[in-house]
C-alpha cells in the first residue's frame, strides 16, 4: 500500500457528508413517492394518459437511480465502521483524498476505476 492515510478529521467530514448526503436523497424519495401517489391519475384523453405512465415512468426511473445511491452510500458508511474506508477494492490501494472528497461513497480509486472501465469494454 501507499504510505497515504485519511486523517481522523477528513474521515469525520466525510462521514458528515455522507449523512447529510442519505438525508437529502430520503426526503428526495419521499417527495417524488408522495408526487406520485398524488398527481397521477389515468385520466382525461390518450394523449394525457400517455404523458401521465410517461412521468411516472420517468419519476420511477430516478427513484431506481437514487436507491441505488443510497446503496453505495450505506456501503460507504459500513467502510468507515469497519476500517476499509478509502481502499480500492480493485487496487487496494488508497483511493486519492481529492476524489473521496468530491465521491464520498467511492469504492475505486482512479486507477481502480480506469482498470474497471477497460474491463468492462473488453468484455462488453
Amino acid at each position: 500500500m501507499k504510505a497515504n492515510f485519511i486523517s481522523k478529521d477528513l474521515l469525520q467530514e466525510l462521514k458528515k457528508r455522507l449523512v447529510l448526503k442519505k438525508a437529502d436523497l430520503l426526503n428526495r424519495l419521499k417527495l417524488q413517492s408522495e408526487e406520485i401517489r398524488s398527481g397521477f391519475e389515468l385520466r382525461g384523453d390518450e394523449i394525457d394518459q400517455t404523458l401521465a405512465v410517461m412521468t411516472e415512468n420517468s419519476i420511477l426511473t430516478f427513484q431506481t437511480k437514487i436507491r441505488e445511491q443510497l446503496l453505495e452510500i450505506e456501503n460507504a458508511l459500513a467502510r468507515i465502521e469497519n476500517g476499509t474506508f478509502g481502499i480500492c477494492e480493485e487496487t487496494e490501494e488508497f483511493i486519492e483524498q481529492e476524489r473521496l472528497m468530491a465521491l464520498p461513497w467511492t469504492r475505486l480509486s482512479i486507477e481502480g476505476a480506469e482498470i474497471r472501465e477497460a474491463a468492462r469494454k473488453r468484455f462488453a
